[in-house]
Order: structure tokens, then C-alpha cells, then sequence
């Protein structure tokens, strides 16, 4: 029996998508359930699973193709029993193209390479990390005897020279292209301004380091940082709405929750996943929920839905050493916090330096529904919950 594989239903507000890249070929025996290609949208990879087990016959869309919910991908022979011929074939790693021409092109063994992606699938980046691994251990090659001298140099040839500046270009993913389209409207539509202040995290440490293994005991999580600073936005939020609102037309909308979004970075892009109802989380639940987005961020299983909405965002360019940045807002919000490394660094306290664990933060917002005094004493507040953390637990 003859099954047409079609596109699946496209998450609301997707229009189409792009056939990233086929796992199976043309030919190929599939189980009821493999992922047979995945689909790139604007926010989510979508994976395409074979309705039942057989031979695929054809292949009706090509890698890199757009397409639309219910499209005919391909045509699957259905049968109850897998042909004696694929039976005896060993179990590969599935490859997607570009990952298999990589793995040609280096000569390597895709059974050393440990995969990321969903069900242990070697991704591109697994295979580059591999080869940086392997560049990092060989021993250095021997310095080559400099030539003799000579009078005369040969120039030279066209190809030497185009080879030491190598180019390479690439299709922007739909994810980059919608970050950028979404970065480059806010800072059109917007009047975006960054305040910043500074915050003395000793208190946090401290807590932090006397509770961890507790914490870790209990609730099964390690305790990080960026729950206290979700906990502290939200107090700010509490106390100043129109940070926590946005602009829709000519009107302005105060949202009674908070909903606070957490930049991810991931192989693909930026996504901000949304912790919703943050304010109803304990700590432990909100770690939970950033570890959570973490793992469905690797693994490519992160949803639509949880990456819709949203009333606040907060962005740690601290994990990869910022000192500072100016963080651009996640339209329709109208602010962002952005947190950077923890540095040791002299202040003054009681009228003498010490050296005490300083973060900046910084605060992007939209002037037009943001006032520059509302934005200082909603950073102001986030320091003072963080240097004195009994606000946070005692809710004060």
C-alpha cells in the first residue's frame, strides 16, 4: 500500500516552512515513527515522522525547498515486514547531507563522534567540535628548515593567493533571519534608550554557597543565579506596570502576569523560551524551568508555545564574559534586562576600598511608555533585592 507523506500542520502564525534536510533517501527501508526530515520555521524545527513502516519511493521536495502545511514530501510503500536485504544492513548513525559530506571530506568515523541533537543525532556543530578537539590534541608538526637563500623570489601563482582568503557563503537560517528582522524593528519602531547601575552580589554568593547542596538535595536542580534575578525583576515589575506592558497601536496594554522570557543561545540563534507565571514559581521551579528550556533547546525539541509571549526579557552575556552591553528589546515588550560577568573589583564601603563581586546591569526600555526615572528605580529595586536577598525570601 502507496502513503503520502505530507507536511504537517504549521504552528499558528507560520505561514511555511524550509525542508532543512532528509535523514532517509530515496529507496531506504523506515520504521513507523523514524524522523524522516526536518523542517525549519521561523522559530521551531519541526520533525517529519513516517506514518508507518516501509520503503520511501520518492522524494517530491529537495533540501532547501519552502513548503506549506499539508504539501506532499514524499511516497512511502508500506509493509508489514522489512526486506531481507535491508534486515541484514548494521544500523548507521543518521546523517543529514551536509553532516555526511563533512564526515567524507575529513575521513572520519561517525561512531567517535557523540551527537547532540535529539536521540543522540550528530549534528554539524558535534562534528566541527570534534575536529577542534582533535586539532587541540595532535602534536604540533615540526617547524620545516628554512629555505636558502636566493636572489630571486617566484611570485605567487593566482590560486595560492585566493586560497589564503577563503570565502564561503551560506543561506541565512530562518531563525537568524527572523532575529534580525525582529532586532532591526525594534530599534526602527522604538525610542530605545539603556540605563545601567551596578549591584554587589556577595550577599547572593554567600547564600548561594551555604544552601547549594541543600537546595540541590531537595529539589533535585542546582541552584544558579538567574533565579534570584527573575525573583528581583519580578518585584520591580510589581512596582513599576509599565515595564511589564506594551504598546499596541495607539494603546497601551498592562499585563496582570509576568511572563519572563530567558534568552537561549543555541546552534541555530538566539530564542527567548517564556517562563510563564513567573511570579507564581519558587526558586526551585524556576530552575527547573531554565533547565527545562535548556535541554529542549539542545535536543531541537523546543515548541512554538514556548517560545510565544512574553512581558519581560532577561539576557545573561555574562556566561560568555560581556562586561557590558546595550541588550535590544524582544518586541512588543518594551524592556530588557541585561545581566554580564561577575568581576571582582574595588568599591567603597564605610569609607574604605574593598573588593567585592560587582555585576552591571544593564536596562534597554522604550521611552515612549518608559520614563528614564521609572527605568533607574526598577534597576534601583533589582539591586536592593539582590544585595539584601531577605526581600526575595521574606517578600518585603
Amino acid at each position: 500500500m502507496s502513503f503520502e507523506i505530507l507536511v504537517p500542520s504549521l504552528p499558528e502564525s507560520v505561514s511555511d516552512a524550509t525542508l532543512v534536510a532528509w535523514h532517509k533517501q530515496a529507496g531506504e527501508w523506515v520504521n513507523e515513527g523514524d524522523n524522516l526530515a526536518d523542517l525549519e520555521t521561523d522559530k521551531v524545527i519541526l520533525e517529519v515522522p513516517a506514518p508507518k513502516s516501509g520503503t520511501l519511493l520518492e522524494l517530491v521536495v529537495q533540501d532547501g525547498e519552502t513548503v506549506v502545511g499539508g504539501q506532499l514530501l514524499a511516497k512511502l510503500d508500506a509493509q508489514q515486514t522489512k526486506p531481507a536485504q535491508a534486515a541484514e544492513k548494521t544500523e548507521e548513525a543518521v546523517l543529514s547531507p551536509s553532516v555526511r559530506k563533512l564526515v567524507a571530506e575529513k575521513d572520519l568515523d561517525p561512531q567517535a563522534i557523540a551527537g547532540s541533537g535529539k536521540h543522540g543525532r550528530i549534528l554539524k556543530t558535534d562534528v566541527l567540535d570534534f575536529l577542534n578537539t582533535q586539532t587541540k590534541d595532535a602534536p604540533p608538526a615540526p617547524t620545516p628548515a628554512p629555505a636558502p637563500a636566493t636572489e630571486t623570489h617566484s611570485p605567487l601563482s593566482a590560486t595560492a593567493v585566493a586560497s589564503l582568503r577563503p570565502e564561503q557563503r551560506v543561506p541565512m537560517t530562518r531563525l537568524r533571519a527572523k532575529v534580525a528582522e525582529r532586532l532591526l524593528q525594534a530599534q526602527q519602531n522604538a525610542a530605545m534608550l539603556t540605563t545601567f547601575n551596578e549591584v554587589n552580589l556577595s550577599a547572593v554568593i554567600d547564600l548561594r554557597n551555604h544552601y547549594k547542596d541543600r537546595f540541590e538535595t531537595k529539589h533535585s536542580i542546582k541552584l544558579g543565579f538567574m533565579s534570584f534575578f527573575v525573583k528581583a525583576s519580578i518585584e520591580g515589575l510589581k512596582r513599576f506596570p509599565a515595564i511589564n506592558a506594551s504598546i499596541d497601536g495607539s494603546d497601551i496594554i498592562y499585563h496582570g502576569y509576568y511572563d519572563i522570557g530567558i534568552a537561549v543561545t543555541t546552534p541555530r540563534g538566539l530564542i527567548v523560551p517564556i517562563l510563564r507565571d513567573a511570579d507564581q514559581l519558587d526558586f526551585a521551579g524556576i530552575e527547573k524551568g531554565i533547565h527545562d528550556f535548556g535541554n529542549k533547546a539542545r535536543n531541537g525539541s523546543i515548541s512554538v508555545e514556548d517560545l510565544s509571549g512574553g512581558t519581560f526579557t532577561i539576557t545573561n552575556g555574562g556566561i560568555f564574559g560581556s562586561m557590558l552591553s546595550t541588550p535590544i528589546l524582544n518586541p512588543p515588550q518594551c524592556a530588557i534586562l541585561g545581566m554580564h560577568a561577575i568581576k571582582d573589583r574595588p568599591v567603597v564601603e564605610n569609607g574604605e576600598i574593598v573588593i567585592r563581586p560587582i555585576m552591571y546591569l544593564a536596562l534597554s526600555y522604550d521611552h515612549r511608555l518608559v520614563d528614564g526615572k521609572e527605568a533607574v528605580q526598577f534597576l534601583g529595586i533589582i539591586k536592593e533585592c539582590l544585595e539584601a536577598p531577605a526581600h526575595l525570601l521574606l517578600n518585603i
